[in-house]
């Protein structure tokens, strides 16, 4: 073999290991079960919808179960023509006014008074039946108390949402209250730590995870609170439509206004994992997270 042959080949010492020619790295893992994830969603959606346009064809009766097109055709007419109660946008937008509303309320109501009681025993003691009985009442029997309370404009559905979200919020807050380490608790008085600095410093700290899971299904909740308070009694809403469509045994405008509360929700449910992240950077990864799951 010639010098330049040899000069040419690499030189590769005995024992040293070998490095990959292609390596996969974990944000590209990552991406690719990303992609997979969201292509086996949407195989799932068409097959569904796919069996549902067939078996309405087909099998079912349409006028009491629809089909896929015939919903489509619903929404490009609300979004397109409007609805028989005005433009759609208007619509949404009052839904989602009275459940954000009747969220951010619920949501703070649910902390300060969860972990109050969390950090408080005796006050919890005094106040857990009354908790539990408020809990208790059907939220529809409360809807109807809140249309007559505070009429048909947006207080009655507001106080609707607030309600449910108040107690997925409450419970939460005050169990994760509960859960602080107990020595880190003692640590931080030795130190001097006032009343103050460990409800901020520690107690909200620990309790975050606790509150932001509530949060991932409190937005569902106000959603649900504002559509059951305009089914109960509204001028305006998306609960509105869809009771208009009931009575109506518009099968199509149901489905339709189903859909666009579900993506509500779902855009809501993106914004708060956002705000997740943001709020729980601090913290470690978990081995979950690390490993792209």
């Amino acid at each position: 073999m010639s010098l330049e042959t040899a000069a040419a080949e690499p030189t590769t010492r005995v024992g040293a290991p070998v490095a990959s020619t292609t390596p996969s790295s974990p944000r590209r893992r990552a991406a690719r079960r990303r992609w997979g994830v969201l292509a086996v969603r949407l195989g799932l959606v068409a097959v569904w919808l796919g069996s549902w346009e067939l078996a309405a064809r087909t099998v079912i009766d349409p006028f009491f179960y629809s089909m896929p097109s015939e919903v489509w055709d619903k929404l490009v007419t609300w979004f397109t023509d409007g609805t028989s109660m005005g433009s759609i946008w208007e619509n949404m937008g009052v839904t989602l006014e009275e459940a954000v509303l009747g969220f951010i309320t619920g949501v703070l109501g649910g902390v300060v008074l969860g972990v109050l009681l969390g950090r408080s025993r005796f006050l919890a003691d005094v106040v857990a039946p009354f908790i539990k009985g408020a809990n208790a009442i059907p939220r529809i029997v409360l809807a109807s108390l809140f249309v007559i309370w505070f009429g048909l404009g947006i207080s009655s559905k507001v106080a609707t949402a607030f309600v449910l979200v108040f107690f997925a919020v409450f419970f939460n807050a005050f169990q994760g209250a509960r859960e602080v380490d107990k020595v880190l608790v003692d640590n931080a008085r030795i130190l001097g730590a006032g009343r103050w600095q460990l409800l901020r410093s520690i107690v909200l700290p620990s309790a975050t995870s606790w509150i932001l899971a509530s949060m991932h299904v409190a937005f569902g909740f106000a959603l649900i609170g504002a559509v059951v308070g305009e089914f109960t009694g509204a001028d305006r809403g998306m609960g509105l439509l869809i009771r208009q469509s009931q009575g109506n045994f518009d099968t199509p405008g149901i489905y339709a206004g189903m859909l666009i509360i579900t993506a509500l929700a779902l855009v809501a449910e993106w914004l708060i994992t956002r705000l997740e992240k943001r709020l729980t950077s601090w913290r470690p990864p978990s081995s979950s997270e690390a490993a792209g799951i």
